[in-house]
């Protein structure tokens, strides 16, 4: 690892409850606003239904293509290894994985979904595929992927480093980068637009509500979403 490189610190706990309470769709919308387009990672999907909103600083992990001479059971007790890499997980992060999308091969199974729970990660997200699944669903530990597959890493990729700039589902995801991950998906949120996200973010949800108030009482859309000046203007009254 770089000596020179800072760990970012956990989120807040505070920055974590409002993150929990928005969803990817208008973090999507906050940041596209932003000139932000390319944060959502492509085919890392709720692995089981009903699993809670997740959110947490990036924890990054990388694959390349399988090598023969380097594919082989041996591979796992190396020191640059998966094993090594989730005990360096910090609790409260999520684990975001790069497969290169790969998706005949599982990048984690039920042993170390269980490590990582058990560690306190948050979540974990992939643009590949994981193993073992009743496992990894007992485990408890969220999990977004591009579905399931029996055979082991090793089978089509290699594993090399944690802890440094990854391309995950089409992103650039660096380490302490936020994610945040609901059932339509993962998004990314820089730091640097992380304050803005927590300021825009629950005032667009209240917004979209009202909006869809306003249409189950069978208003139109057109100057309603986005809402022109008159009915900004009583969406403002309606919120003193």
């Amino acid at each position: 690892m770089d000596a020179l490189r800072t760990t970012p610190a956990p989120l807040a706990p505070d920055a974590v409850a409002t993150l929990q309470q928005i969803t990817t769709a208008t973090i999507s919308t906050v940041l596209f606003k932003n000139g932000l387009r390319n944060v959502w990672i492509r085919g890392a999907m709720p692995l089981s239904p009903g699993q809670p909103r997740v959110a947490g600083r990036a924890f990054t992990m990388r694959f390349v293509p399988m090598r023969e001479d380097l594919a082989n059971p041996q591979a796992w007790s190396s020191p640059r290894s998966t094993r090594v890499a989730v005990e360096q997980m910090p609790q409260g992060c999520v684990a975001v994985v790069d497969a290169m999308g790969v998706t005949d091969a599982g990048v984690f199974g039920d042993i170390l979904c269980a490590r990582m729970r058990v560690r306190g990660v948050a979540g974990l997200v992939t643009d590949g595929v994981v193993r073992d699944i009743p496992g990894v669903r007992a485990s408890g530990l969220p999990v977004w992927a591009r579905g399931t597959a029996a055979p082991a890493a090793v089978a089509s990729l290699t594993f090399v480093n944690w802890d440094e700039p990854i391309a995950c589902g089409g992103v650039a995801v660096f380490p302490g980068d936020v994610v945040v991950i609901d059932e339509d998906g993962a998004i990314l949120i820089p730091e640097a637009y992380l304050d803005e996200v927590l300021a825009a973010g629950p005032e667009q949800e209240k917004l979209e509500a009202w909006i869809l108030a306003e249409v189950e009482q069978g208003a139109a859309l057109p100057g309603l979403y986005p809402p022109n000046a008159d009915n900004q203007k009583r969406y403002l009254l309606g919120q003193k």
